[in-house]
């Protein structure tokens, strides 16, 4: 999966240290390719270039997020951001690497672009049976994160075969909101694995000096860290994937 070229020759993220990626989203120069017009919010194809570095980014400028009746406006490009840094904390690897930084239309996420199988999406490798840890491991993320959008197209397929989830938007507010496609595991018990990373989790959040949380801190209001807390303890309490509720409507529209 191309994703980084460094002195000319294509490497992949598995190759790069993930902090000279994120160094790379902050402090290269970017440029703008494109407009993505399948997006609700304006959306940009772009190339960040640092010190004969480039990756190819999307662009999620503040300026250009449409108006909800229930997020705070301006703050859909942080909670981008803030996933990732949920995702990274996890050691899932499940959102690409994101950066809040200024940009050509002003502040906003900034997201390495990955190399996808535009033909996929969760509907399609749902079955598949190498999918399945993964996507166990998505529906924690969107439990934790408070996801009120999981649609089946924000699920894709690398190149190399990994599940990637894009536009967490819409995660980290302090109401119950989960949304998703992601129902399957709904009773089942959490892996051991995933179980001990969403416990070490819960040590890092308990910590005011951790990293994870100073980074939290510059993204979201005190009160929803409080409740990414709350949603983490029940989680690990629980020990179980939960059903859907039935006071609301539980998955999003389109589903796709």
């Amino acid at each position: 999966m191309s994703v980084v070229a460094h002195g000319g020759s294509p490497g992949t993220i598995d190759d790069v240290d993930p902090q000279y990626i994120l160094g790379l989203l902050r402090g290269g120069t970017m440029t703008l390719v494109g407009l993505l017009n399948w997006s609700s919010n304006y959306t940009f194809l772009g190339e960040v270039t640092l010190h004969g570095a480039r990756a190819p980014v999307v662009y999620k400028p503040t300026r250009g997020e449409r108006p909800l009746w229930d997020f705070q406006r301006g703050t859909l490009a942080k909670r981008e951001t803030a996933a990732f840094i949920i995702s990274h904390a996890l050691g899932w690897g499940l959102v690409p690497p994101t950066v809040l930084r200024d940009g050509p239309h002003g502040p906003g996420s900034v997201q390495l672009f990955l190399d996808v199988d535009q033909e996929a999406h969760y509907f399609t490798f749902r079955d598949e049976p190498a999918f399945r840890r993964s996507l166990q491991a998505l529906a924690l993320f969107d439990i934790v994160t408070n996801n009120a959008d999981r649609k089946g197209g924000h699920c894709l397929r690398a190149a190399d075969g990994r599940v990637i989830a894009i536009d967490q938007g819409l995660c980290f507010h302090v109401e119950p909101k989960l949304r998703t496609v992601i129902w399957e595991f709904a009773g089942e018990s959490v892996p051991d694995d995933l179980a001990t990373d969403l416990a070490r989790l819960e040590v890092d959040l308990s910590d005011r000096h951790c990293q994870t949380v100073k980074e939290l801190k510059r993204l979201l209001a005190p009160t929803e860290i409080q409740a990414l807390r709350r949603r983490l303890s029940r989680l690990i309490k629980a020990g179980a994937f939960p059903d859907p509720p039935e006071d609301r409507r539980p998955y999003p529209w389109p589903p796709v």
